[in-house]
């Protein structure tokens, strides 16, 4: 498989979207280069706000375009937009005012920049909030479509990027939808529930089960909130385990989520993968997956446990 950048679709797709739309504004705090805003800087500078690093004024200016009739896209680094949970909670959630956060350098593919910058709470964070949608897309392709669905949305939206490139796994015309999951690949033995980079490492995990005789389903969850309920339901009774994976921590991310809905409408065992209550570490980004036990590898090994639990349930 191919790899792209999100980053770099993410501002190419913007500029797309400002040529026709000119209540599109964006807002960035010093890190244009990095977050790729600066391809709509160059083109549309009128419409394109440098605030410094001053992310607290940002958000607040952001939601007062929001209510102004704009359509205002806001980046930074992950960590950084963190701090402004308060300006976030209160003047874009608390008014539900459309503000369209989409952040970069997320989770722990930004690598050697080290712990202080490889947040993986965030997801959590933003989850929590009343009126947030929350996504994290697994490729190019479906963030060059989130970007088309937020250019029509009316309520705040965060969205999760990386500094690394991922392999493209969708088709060119796969089209987004908040709310709903892609079944990537079907199967009856157990089920893979992943967003972002897990989703190619849990398919590259399948096909090295399907050569053990294990038939598993790839879910590709990017919708956090509002979460698919309906697939997760199905994929329980289906499939009787389910194994999730994720760049973030297990505690109020996607794991705990599945955890959630399982527990409340079909209780079945679910493994989660991800960060355990611990922080990033400096490294090679791809090395560090292996560190954290969240490569392919670990994927398998979750899903054989899985199945050695399914089997002796099954023992009569």
């Amino acid at each position: 498989m191919k790899s792209e950048s999100l980053r770099d679709v993410y501002g190419k797709e913007l500029v797309k979207l400002g040529s026709f739309d000119r209540d599109i504004v964006v807002l960035d705090a010093d890190l244009s280069s990095s977050t790729k805003t600066g391809y709509f800087a160059n083109a549309f500078p009128d419409r394109f706000f440098n605030m410094g690093i001053s992310e607290q004024s940002m958000v607040t200016t952001a939601a007062g375009l929001a209510l102004s009739g704009k359509k205002p896209f806001v980046s930074t680094f992950a960590i950084f937009l963190t701090r402004t949970y308060e300006q976030i909670r209160q003047s874009v959630c608390y008014n539900n005012a459309p503000v369209r956060f989409v952040v970069t350098h997320g989770g722990i593919t930004v690598g050697e920049d080290g712990a202080t910058h490889q947040i993986v709470e965030d997801v959590g964070i933003m989850a929590g909030l009343p009126n947030m949608n929350v996504i994290v897309p697994a490729d190019s392709v479906e963030t060059r479509s989130v970007v088309d669905y937020l250019a029509g949305v009316d309520k705040p939206h965060y969205v999760r990027l990386s500094r690394e490139k991922f392999p493209v796994i969708n088709d060119e015309d796969y089209e987004f939808k908040i709310g709903k999951s892609k079944t990537i690949r079907d199967g009856a033995d157990l089920t893979i529930i992943a967003d972002g980079v897990m989703v190619s490492k849990s398919l590259e995990a399948a096909e090295s089960l399907k050569k053990n005789g294990v038939d598993a389903r790839v879910i590709n969850m990017s919708s956090i909130k509002p979460t698919d309920r309906d697939a997760i339901i199905k994929a329980a009774k289906e499939t009787g385990h389910i194994v999730t994976a994720e760049e973030h921590s297990i505690y109020n991310g996607l794991g705990s989520r599945v955890a959630e809905i399982t527990s409340e409408s079909y209780p079945v065992p679910v493994r989660r993968i991800g960060m355990r209550d611990t922080f990033g570490k400096s490294g090679k980004a791809w090395e560090l997956f292996s560190y954290f036990h969240m490569d392919v590898k670990d994927i398998i090994n979750e899903a054989m446990t899985c199945l050695e639990e399914k089997n002796y349930e099954n023992i009569p």
